[in-house]
């Protein structure tokens, strides 16, 4: 009986023992390394202590001057988040620090084993990088590690950085930092932090931190850079990231790709234009046919101008809607890439993404009123502009031309001296017939009598197309001989 009473004793012992050991186990495993960077809240500032919450049993304690700035204020509050590296974990809890702190070669061999970031200062410039102050004692940095590559060396000097010890030999003799292997090992781990929540049409914000001939670098996180690419800058056509974009801007983007190279390096991929919405969708309510809207010249084509009237929307002016006054050739003879226009929409098809534009039209249509401005009779002045086989192109307006034929040319008075007009000189001549549906208007000499010249083209005209008999023929004649028998007399 008395082994039946002390067995359930001895069982509760060990199952409290057991327990203890356990906790102790899971309590030691949970107590961050050193080197190790963690984030706790602030619970108190206390003298020149800051005492922090790490979610774990042991609190953190900091140096006050750790969250310093450089008006010697605190840059946090209690109740607010810091990050910082473990330097020790004791009994007594658990030390951090934003670098390394003391001073001589014991502190310096702890941050190079424990990997922990020391504060340094620049001290100026040597052959190869530059001598860095750190712990009290003198390093090497060289040119490519300090992360300043391009920039003037004597800049440099002067600056309070963050370094890793990479080497300490002879006795503190030969110490070597870097800059720029802290700042990729943080890299890493910001962008392993991200990769765990990021996928492939995420809308992520950042900033833009760098341009390049292809696009703009948008830092996510610190450290770590997403690529848009030129053709996801925005729905507009651009020939250079900064026509889009600026160093600094804040921006959304969709994340388009996620891919890994074959040297390990994750590349994302991003859209700006994606995160801004397609122009298209609701361009029924913004633009409609027939309107006259500003625009500015994007590039231009063999066929024609494509012109932008609204971010993301281009319409094309085809080279036959430049100009009601001349032929245009080439678009670049009217227009050049940057040039701000008034044009026409003749015609939007929105399934297409098709707009077409007129420039000449919204100068308006110059024949829409010729009727009124030019009647037969009236007697006008126009500049020679071609002369060939039909006669002379006379422009009477801009973008009115009128043809002075060379049959009546030949049969004027001054015909002669009419031929031998030099191209661009200025002719006074009279309006003989308007045809503005067929933009045409015939002219003739000055002195010519409207009249007889009319009288001359019906008969010839009723000559051709009538077909009259031979006695209506023979009046005709007739009546023909005697109006030159008079002119005669």
């Amino acid at each position: 009986m008395a082994d039946d009473k002390t067995a359930p004793s001895l069982s509760t012992s060990g199952n409290e023992d057991f327990a203890a050991l356990l906790a102790a186990h899971e309590t030691e495993n949970t107590l961050p390394q050193v080197g190790q960077k963690i984030s706790g809240k602030i619970i108190s500032i206390s003298g020149e202590d800051v005492f922090l919450d790490l979610g774990l049993k042991e609190d953190g304690l900091m140096e006050l001057k750790d969250i310093l700035g450089v008006d010697g204020k605190p840059t946090a509050s209690p109740g607010e988040s810091v990050e910082a590296w473990v330097v020790a974990v004791s009994p007594q809890g658990i030390r951090l620090s934003r670098s390394m702190y003391g001073s001589g070669l014991a502190a310096l061999e702890q941050a190079r084993d424990n990997a922990l970031p020391v504060e340094g200062k620049v001290r100026s410039v040597c052959k190869g990088g530059y001598q860095v102050d750190v712990l009290g004692k003198s390093a090497f940095c060289p040119a490519s590690q300090l992360g300043a590559m391009g920039e003037d060396p004597q800049s440099q000097v002067g600056r309070s950085l963050l370094f890793l010890v990479t080497r300490l030999e002879n006795h503190g003799r030969n110490i070597v930092v870097s800059h720029r292997a802290l700042e990729e090992r943080e890299r890493r781990e910001n962008l392993g932090k991200l990769l765990e929540t990021l996928a492939v049409g995420d809308v992520v914000k950042g900033k833009i931190s760098r341009l390049a001939p292809f696009g703009a670098f948008m830092e996510l996180a610190p450290g770590v850079e997403g690529m848009v690419h030129l053709s996801e800058l925005g729905w507009s056509h651009i020939e250079s990231a900064d026509e889009a974009v600026s160093v600094g801007d804040m921006l959304r983007a969709v994340v388009l790709g996620i891919s890994q190279t074959d040297k390990g390096q994750v590349r994302i991929s991003l859209s700006r234009k994606k995160a801004l919405g397609d122009p298209w969708a609701e361009l029924g309510a913004k633009l409609k046919a027939g309107e006259i809207v500003s625009g500015k010249v994007r590039r231009l084509a063999p066929f024609g101008a494509f012109v932008e009237i609204l971010p993301g929307i281009e319409g094309l002016i085809h080279i036959s809607e430049m100009s009601w006054n001349r032929r245009i050739s080439k678009p670049e003879d009217v227009l050049a890439p940057g040039d701000s226009v008034e044009v026409k929409i003749k015609e939007i098809d929105q399934p297409k993404r098709r707009i077409s534009l007129s420039l000449r039209d919204a100068e308006g249509d110059p024949w829409a009123d010729a009727p009124e401005r030019f009647k037969p009779g009236m007697v006008v002045q126009g500049n020679l502009m071609e002369r060939n086989q039909y006669g002379l192109f006379i422009e009477l307006a801009p973008g009115i031309t009128g043809l002075m034929p060379l049959g009546i040319i030949k049969k004027s008075k001054n015909g002669s001296e009419l031929l031998k007009s030099p191209l661009g000189c200025l002719l006074t001549v009279i309006v003989e017939n308007v045809d503005s549906s067929s933009r045409r208007i015939s002219l003739i000499p000055e002195g010519t009598d409207i009249a007889e010249n009319s009288e001359d083209q019906d008969w010839r005209q009723y000559k051709l197309n009538a077909g009259p008999s031979p006695a209506q023929s023979l009046g005709i004649m007739a009546q023909a001989l005697q109006r030159a028998l008079q002119k005669n007399k």
